[in-house]
């Protein structure tokens, strides 16, 4: 009698998925700004608009779960998954806003590539996310994150080589800016394989 009285809630899942899909919009956004499809400010804007829903999504989940006292799944993953899905949004803003600032003139080529791995990886965290919904579906949630595992290296593959390439450049300027855009590509990257870490270590715990 007691628990039906417990605060219960049932949008975490929800949450997670309204997330993951602003946060693939954004990567998609960011991709498309690097290929120069557009306004580089609008696109910009845009994903600086996303980066404002998902923060809202992010406090809200954050504030159910103070307020819940039974939950579907352990609290704790509740809170790191909602918290690094949103830093990878985070981080891709932080990258369109640094191109922004800093008024890059031509894209380099590798920074496309990791656009599209980052786009690749966000995809893969919205199926591994819907699966959350049906965790005896463990399979198809951990081929999600096998694939978030070889983006992720793949996209280490990229940086290694445009650092290599960027350092080579003679305008210490130019490198020092785009090293900086390259860091918050890198952390978004990594953000990608944590949430697989997190996705998986639920699936396990349910198992």
């Amino acid at each position: 009698m007691f628990s039906r009285l417990l605060p219960r809630h049932a949008g975490f899942f929800d949450y997670f998925e309204q997330h993951a899909a602003l946060t693939a919009e954004a990567c998609r956004q960011f991709r498309d700004l690097l290929d120069a499809n557009g306004d580089l400010a609008e696109a910009a804007a845009h994903i600086k608009k996303l980066e404002h829903d998902t923060d809202t999504i992010t406090h809200t989940c954050i504030d159910a779960l103070h307020k819940t006292f039974i939950t579907p799944i352990d609290r704790g993953h509740i809170h790191a998954l909602i918290k690094r899905i949103d830093d990878i949004i985070d981080s891709v803003d932080a990258a369109a806003s640094r191109i922004l600032l800093y008024e890059i003139a031509e894209i380099r080529s590798e920074a496309r590539e990791l656009a599209a791995v980052l786009v690749q990886c966000a995809g893969e965290i919205e199926g591994a996310v819907k699966g959350l919904r049906h965790l005896g579906n463990a399979d198809a949630i951990n081929r999600h994150c096998i694939a978030i595992y070889g983006f992720e290296n793949a996209a280490d593959a990229i940086l290694r080589r445009a650092l290599v390439r960027l350092f080579k450049e003679t305008d210490a300027i130019l490198v020092i800016k785009w090293k900086e855009i390259f860091e918050r590509m890198e952390k978004a990257t990594d953000r990608c394989e944590q949430v697989a870490n997190i996705i998986q270590g639920i699936v396990i715990e349910a198992s």
